[in-house]
């Protein structure tokens, strides 16, 4: 606790000097006190949780024979890179396919892709082929825009030479 000494100084000759009284505090009380409130605190809060998206894969079977067909007319392929996104129709390896330039922006890939989903409807299928120049945060980006224009066909493939001779060509 806190004490006070009054012994003052010693009697040096005739004048009367006033006594100084030294404090001297004892903190130990209220460093309890705090270390009990930051254990307070750390054991009553909680903690943000981490968000995970949920992605579908395929069942590890035996028999994967079984695919569902899907037609080209309603297939786009999207080729994420470092700064912008590549989309097209069709086989890229047909002269008559046009590669298309986006960003990330909404009124970019985003809109891309609620246009096409309303022009073919809800049987729009979305093929990614990331470029080798695509970090991890570009596929994320693509994934999360599927999640907010509530597209839930989509498949990642890793990308092909087609594709990539047809970005080279394109000279975009």
């Amino acid at each position: 606790m806190a004490e006070i000494d009054s012994s003052g100084g010693g009697k040096k000759g005739g004048k009367k000097r006033s006594k100084k009284m030294s404090t001297k505090i004892d903190m130990t009380p209220m460093v309890d006190l705090g270390f009990l409130l930051i254990t307070f605190f750390m054991l009553t809060t909680t903690l943000a949780k981490p968000v995970t998206m949920q992605l579908n894969m395929p069942d590890k079977t035996e028999d994967n024979t079984q695919t569902s067909p899907v037609k080209m007319s309603e297939t786009v392929t999207v080729v994420p890179d470092e700064f912008k996104v590549y989309y097209y129709q069709g086989i890229p390896s047909e002269s008559a396919t046009v590669l298309q330039v986006t960003d990330y922006s909404e009124t970019g890939i985003r809109k891309v892709i609620a246009d096409m989903k309303a022009k073919i409807g809800n049987n729009f299928t979305i093929v990614m082929k990331p470029t080798k120049k695509a970090k991890y945060r570009n596929v994320i980006d693509m994934i999360d825009e599927c999640a907010i224009t509530n597209n839930k066909r989509y498949a990642l493939l890793e990308i092909d030479p087609d594709t990539e001779a047809l970005i080279k060509r394109s000279g975009k």
